[in-house]
């Protein structure tokens, strides 16, 4: 079922009206309206304008709030139907309150919950329809939204620590960036026209200044054209399968943040395959899923491969052992689990530990950026003092 927006107006009044409608298709929308007795002007199908398609996208904290007001409801005991409904009533966010009422027009349709968020891959991953699934059919459908929501609030804490940590720097350099560019451009020019106005000759590190400005000046369409270019040409590469692996891999080697993205994988498949064991989902499909959920191709084909030798019949705990990338503390509970029978919450204690661990990380990655932004900092203006106030200080001295 698709949304619609018409314009109508009413055929014994011809009062003008504006809505939405749900349909098949846009001559099923105009049918239905026609059927309600209003002549419509205009259908079009939501999210197929520029402005449209931005107001109707569904952010991560959209589906948490949604997540957990369905939750909510259904633990008290409303239809799942009144549920959807009710939800689709209080949710704020145009885009999601159409994924609501459409998963709710499948629901009365006759089709079971999985099959209606399953119409939604854009905004329902595996694990949630996984646990969805599992929810549905052994009668705990409040507890697995519950489980999703918390999960789901824990991802997005992390990532905003992880990308504060990297916009930092990424700050610092655009600012050193930008004061080099103003000496370039507005100070050494001076010192140049002071020296020739002395027919002085220039000392070699201000040569090298003044050349770079007059590179900048008469290039200076060049240089943006190639950053453009790269900055475009990254982005479309690391949309490509080839780009993905080489991006993921980096997350992984990159000197720094390497045990930062170590971690957050590592504990996110823990967390993700404890919370399907508990659900009733069997290893088999918790550990695919979970490799899935750790969103680094990298990662999950290492924990493919395990879910291979799990399905010939070996135990978690061994395929995992001595994996790369594979953070010792997951292969040991497991082992301790697979020994106890309890193996989602031996799952659970490793990925309490890394996510423990990450926080610490970050906060210690952010702690050490600052005194190298300021070393760069540092030695950025030490070459402009030295290729700037020091040749000054030189034709003072001669004057003197």
């Amino acid at each position: 079922m698709k949304r619609f927006t018409y314009r109508a107006k009413e055929q014994k009044t011809g009062k003008a009206i504006k809505g939405t409608i749900q349909a098949e298709n846009e001559r099923m929308a105009g049918k239905l309206l026609l059927d309600r007795g209003y002549i419509p002007d205009s259908v079009r199908e939501e999210g197929t304008g520029l402005f449209d398609k931005a107001s109707s996208r569904v952010s991560s904290g959209d589906r948490i709030n949604f997540t957990r007001q369905f939750s909510t409801l259904i633990g008290a005991g409303l239809p799942v139907a009144q549920s959807l409904r009710t939800t689709a009533e209080q949710t704020e966010s145009k885009g999601m309150k159409a994924v609501i009422e459409q998963i709710n027009a499948d629901v009365e349709a006759g089709r079971t919950l999985y099959e209606a968020f399953g119409k939604h891959p854009e905004v329902f991953d595996n694990v949630y329809m996984s646990l969805i699934k599992a929810g549905e059919v052994s009668g705990t459908l409040d507890e697995s939204l519950r489980r999703i929501a918390e999960q789901e609030e824990k991802d997005e804490k992390i990532m905003k620590k992880i990308r504060g940590a990297m916009m930092y720097p990424l700050i610092s350099l655009a600012v050193i960036t930008l004061v080099f560019v103003y000496m370039m451009v507005e100070v050494v020019p001076e010192v140049e026209n002071l020296y020739d106005s002395m027919n002085e000759s220039l000392p070699v590190l201000t040569t090298i200044l003044v050349g770079i400005k007059n590179f900048i000046m008469k290039f200076w369409w060049l240089v943006l054209i190639v950053l453009g270019g790269i900055v475009v040409g990254l982005r479309q590469f690391s949309k490509t399968t080839p780009g993905i692996r080489v991006m993921d891999n980096i997350k992984l080697n990159v000197p720094m943040f390497n045990g930062m993205f170590r971690l957050l994988y590592n504990g996110r498949f823990a967390r993700i395959t404890q919370i399907l064991l508990a659900t009733g989902v069997s290893v088999l499909d918790s550990v695919q899923i979970g490799g899935e959920a750790t969103n680094n191709v990298v990662m999950q084909d290492i924990i493919e491969e395990a879910a291979e030798k799990i399905q010939g019949g070996k135990a978690l705990s061994v395929t995992l052992k001595d994996k790369d990338y594979i953070l010792p503390l997951v292969p040991n509970m497991a082992a301790v689990g697979e020994e106890s029978g309890k193996m989602d919450e031996m799952l659970g204690k490793a990925a309490q530990v890394y996510e423990d661990e990450l926080d610490e990380k970050v906060n210690a990655i952010t702690t050490m950026i600052e005194p190298l932004m300021l070393l760069m900092l540092g030695g950025i203006a030490a070459v402009l003092v030295a290729g700037v106030l020091l040749p000054i200080y030189s034709l003072v001295g001669k004057i003197g």
